[in-house]
């Protein structure tokens, strides 16, 4: 399989899936669950800390995915880190041999699990892509030659139904202009607004992987809804989740989402998918299936 890079920008349908960190050093899940992907996936991208939850950091994971023969996307947060470790970990993945870095300012510490912790924001994200571009370029954010550059292909994130999307497309621009290479874009279920909202960017030279995030029943539908910003599950696919009863509704949401991968790829409305399946990473292999994706 080629790497993550190589297929997206052979126009390969690129398919990337996520590895949650736990908290604590028991990895074997973790691993395991990454062994089950390999081969079935371009990449893996390790969050780092997600939802300013404390987990094993996303450098580390990085290297033993690819130990195990994946190719990995190195999460990095502006969140818990000043400019100089940055900088230092961005250095640090390119010796450990990764090569992949997606680019984020990060969850607020208000939304985990400690709440007393001091955010550090020294950069944000549109920052951080210039940050790595500056590394690949042999120089540090002042201006001092480096003995050796990074080689570093960058990503960042998307919200393509936030409502309204102005903001977000003008976000979306700024981090083109800042260097970035491909884009992960936040949970979609609403085709309509995604196709609106790739009308506008494929003005721009990038390449798009659209985020398709599990849905394990109409009550973890319901809480997106209504909790998180910039996702919208249709009231259809609700009831879809609720007619499948409790027994039958992570069988109906492993449907729902096979059938979004199958509908993107068909279309071309993206250049691949990010399946997010939190905590049923064992499930992609068969959510790919379902699609028609070997």
């Amino acid at each position: 399989m080629k790497t993550f890079k190589d297929a997206l920008l052979s126009g390969e349908f690129t398919i990337t899936a996520e590895c949650g960190p736990p908290k604590g050093t028991d990895i074997a899940e973790m691993l395991g669950h990454a062994k089950h992907l390999l081969g079935r996936v371009h990449a893996l991208n390790v969050t780092d800390n997600q939802s300013a939850v404390v987990r094993i950091g996303s450098l580390p994971v990085s290297r033993l995915l690819l130990e195990m023969g994946h190719d990995p996307i190195y999460q990095l947060t502006c969140r818990d880190r000043n400019r100089l470790a940055i900088q230092s970990d961005l250095m640090g993945a390119h010796i450990l041999g990764i090569r992949n870095v997606l680019c984020m300012t990060g969850d607020h510490v208000s939304a985990g699990d400690h709440k007393t912790a001091k955010a550090v924001y020294d950069l944000e994200s549109v920052q951080l892509l210039q940050t790595v571009a500056t590394l690949n370029a042999g120089k540090d954010l002042a201006g001092n030659e480096m003995k050796g550059a990074t080689n570093l292909f960058q990503g960042a994130v998307v919200t393509p139904e936030s409502n309204p999307l102005e903001p977000q497309m003008l976000k979306f621009e700024k981090k083109v202009k800042a260097g970035a290479n491909f884009f992960q874009t936040q949970a979609i279920y609403d085709m309509d607004n995604f196709r609106r909202f790739m009308d506008r960017a494929r003005k721009h030279d990038v390449k798009i992987l659209a985020g398709i995030l599990l849905l394990k029943n109409a009550g973890m539908a319901n809480f997106l809804n209504k909790f998180v910003p910039g996702i919208t599950v249709p009231e259809a696919l609700i009831e879809r989740l609720k007619a499948a009863g409790k027994e039958g509704a992570l069988n109906c949401g492993m449907d729902i989402a096979a059938e979004q991968v199958r509908m993107i790829k068909e279309q071309g409305l993206a250049d691949g998918v990010h399946v997010m399946a939190i905590g049923l990473e064992n499930k992609v292999p068969d959510i790919l299936a379902r699609a028609g994706i070997a």
